[in-house]
């Protein structure tokens, strides 16, 4: 069983508040023995994707410095830890890049989030150019782990390459909320489809998967619009969809679960989804609509 903690949180007003908080929680879930710690998205600051400004991009500048950070945060407590941070990787081009810290501190491996959205409230194209490290696991003591960021999770085609590659367990940090203005009733959809959605991925490639999204209500500085509510709803799911853990919708809370890495194999050889794969019709896949 590896001992996993989803570290769901709210915006505490700055990069030092928030930084202490999650050493913190880190601390403490290594006190109830997880091995593998996932925080949520961009969890050193704001969500600042809520409006266009060319100023915000100053946050990437720290970019070496988080880096060095978090690897010595995952070293004093000897885990691996999948951190979220905002990349500049060159002047004028920055990334949305998971970094995954091995238990000694050293980089396991990164990835860039490929699938950016452009949506009212979520001006991400803005501000990050999307991937180019492709859909590859990450290589840990714990496992492989398929890491995938928020927009990523709508995408069966991300999950499904990772699981092609070996991954172990798909991951998902992700900031993910609803305007306040919404129904109730389509705030419950949307809802419903974000879980859904990620459970069938678990389901489809006989994988376990956990999600760990940001919670609280953030307000958009421009005055555009109001600013967006975070639902929280962390969750961890086994490879029949089956739910393992879930976190609560406006709470802040370090999520613990077991996740069996064996139980994929015996899934699989019930539901053999890969084997009856047919791999020689699936060529309009690399078409973006088949006219």
């Amino acid at each position: 069983m590896l001992k996993t903690a989803l570290i769901q949180q709210k915006y505490r007003g700055d990069k030092a508040s928030m930084r202490a908080s999650t050493v913190q929680k880190i601390a403490e879930a290594k006190k109830k023995r997880a091995k593998l710690i996932v925080l949520q998205e961009l969890h050193q600051g704001p969500y600042f994707c809520q409006h266009e400004s060319v100023d915000l991009f100053d946050l990437a500048e720290s970019f070496e410095d988080d880096v060095a950070f978090w690897s010595g945060v995952a070293k004093e407590n000897d885990v691996v830890l999948v951190t979220s941070l905002f990349e500049k990787r060159a002047p004028g081009l920055y990334h949305n890049t998971a970094v995954v810290f091995e238990k000694d501190g050293s980089v396991a491996g990164k990835y860039r989030k490929m699938h950016i959205p452009d949506d009212p409230g979520f001006y991400e194209k803005f501000y990050f150019t999307p991937g180019d490290l492709g859909f590859e696991p990450i290589e840990t003591s714990v496992g492989r782990l398929g890491v995938l960021v928020c927009w990523d999770q709508w995408y069966p085609e991300a999950a499904r390459i990772m699981a092609l590659k070996g991954a172990q367990i798909l991951i998902y940090p992700t900031a993910i909320g609803w305007f306040e203005g919404d129904p109730e009733e389509e705030k419950t959809r949307q809802q419903d489809a974000w879980m859904t959605v990620q459970r069938g991925h678990a389901v489809a490639n006989g994988l376990p998967l956990v999600s760990v999204n940001r919670v609280g209500f953030e307000k958009d500085f421009s005055e555009a619009l109001e600013g967006i509510q975070f639902w929280g709803r962390s969750f961890a799911c086994g490879p029949q969809g089956e739910i393992l853990a879930e976190a609560s919708a406006d709470e802040e809370e370090i999520l613990y679960c077991d996740i069996d890495l064996k139980r994929s194999e015996e899934v699989r050889r019930w539901w053999p989804f890969l084997r009856d794969r047919r791999i020689d019709a699936y060529e309009g896949l690399l078409k973006r609509f088949i006219d």
